[in-house]
């Protein structure tokens, strides 16, 4: 990750450093991230532990990315087995990251997420100031547990938090953070084009679904097909679109939703579509748009429902609080209940005007609150205080 030669070879120079290599929430946010750098005149270079479609993304923005071997959390690794081989291989995994940084000449590292613990302690170590972008909010495990999960980032010069909830989450497990964790909320684009209108659809018209997001238990996604089980049941022609994939290792989950779907209740009303981007055609398709999850730290795809000038319904937790807006910018229900948001849905269902004015108001809370360039500005102003301390 040599420093490349150029007419701006004098600007600084920020390395990042992030977990994955997909194009999901916080990998999109970590191009936002990117692009207002760049835009404001710093040379970025990227690691990525494998390769995949972020890759070719972050180039095109103007980002020089090396693929190289470093740890990521994973749930694989949260046993007494696990965090004993964690440990073993530190000290060697620092001094290569270590010389890593050095080696490319960064003015500053940015660790994207708190998977990557070994990165803020290199950093450090390196002689370099750090600034950790966190944009989970894990409040469920046990706070000695993430006590130490979060200890890394004692190391981090500046912490940003993508919401409230996950800077409190963050606090609560280590509170020596506070005077140096801020919040700046995910900045989200909206379609190229003005929303598609809102569909004119009858009380009693068939209701189509759209959820876009992870495969995965957190994401919610069995609650929601119970949801739309219920609704059929109680005699609204409801059907629904999944937008998105699993990461690996949770294939058992898309089989379990699979077989859900495939029972009579439900059987030619679900289509799991896959990983799909740009997600705004599913989105202009869609009656309702439903973020069921269990936790979600900020909930990248809440905003572009409401930017899709979509009627929202999502689960009232962490991030997804500070996005909408109950009654006035979409619907909250809480969480991992079937039966409330089956009823959250029916109400939308049965009453046309209220979607409507839920997706007008969301649209615009979209524009007004989560704007891209509101966000690369606010990032880029973190970083540049950073290299100038």
């Amino acid at each position: 990750m040599s420093v490349p030669t150029s007419s701006r070879a004098g600007s600084p120079l920020v390395l990042v450093a992030h977990p994955s290599p997909d194009l999901y929430g916080s990998d999109w946010q970590l191009v936002e991230t990117i692009t207002g750098l760049i835009e404001s005149g710093y040379r970025v270079n990227v690691a990525l532990p494998e390769d995949g479609p972020l890759v070719g993304v972050l180039e095109g923005v103007g980002a020089r990315v090396a693929v190289v071997p470093f740890t990521v959390l994973r749930k694989a690794l949260l046993s007494p087995r696990g965090l004993a081989g964690l440990a073993a291989r530190a000290p060697g995994e620092l001094a290569r990251l270590r010389g890593l940084i050095k080696a490319c000449g960064a003015d500053a590292l940015l660790a994207n997420t708190v998977t990557i613990p070994w990165w803020p302690l290199a950093g450090r170590a390196a002689g370099v100031p750090v600034l950790s972008h966190v944009h989970e909010a894990e409040d469920t495990q046990n706070l000695l547990i993430r006590a130490g999960l979060n200890a890394p980032l004692l190391a981090a010069t500046r912490i940003v938090a993508n919401s409230e909830a996950a800077r409190q989450a963050l606090l609560s497990a280590q509170p020596l953070l506070a005077g140096r964790t801020r919040v700046v909320h995910n900045g989200v684009a909206g379609p190229p084009q003005p929303p598609v209108p809102l569909h004119e659809r009858a009380p009693h018209a068939p209701l189509r679904i759209a959820m876009v997001g992870r495969l995965s238990p957190r994401k919610g996604v069995d609650v929601l097909l119970e949801a739309v089980a219920l609704l059929r049941e109680r005699g609204i022609d409801a059907s629904l679109e999944v937008a998105g994939s699993i990461f690996p290792g949770y294939e058992w989950y898309e089989a379990q939703l699979r077989e859900r779907a495939a029972a009579p209740d439900l059987a030619g009303h679900v289509d799991f579509l896959g990983y799909v981007h740009p997600t705004w055609p599913v989105l202009d398709r869609a009656d309702v748009v439903v973020v069921p999850s269990r936790q979600e730290p900020f909930g990248n795809t809440a905003v572009e429902a409401m930017h899709a000038a979509r009627p929202l319904v999502a689960s009232g937790v962490q991030g997804l609080k500070e996005v909408v807006d109950d009654g006035v910018t979409g619907l909250l229900v809480p969480p991992d209940d079937p039966a409330a948001l089956a009823t959250a849905l029916g109400r939308l269902a049965a009453a046309p005007d209220l979607a409507a004015r839920l997706a007008r108001r969301g649209e615009q809370e979209a524009r007004a609150r989560f704007s891209v360039a509101g966000y690369r500005a606010a990032m880029t102003a973190v970083v540049r205080d950073l290299t100038r301390s």
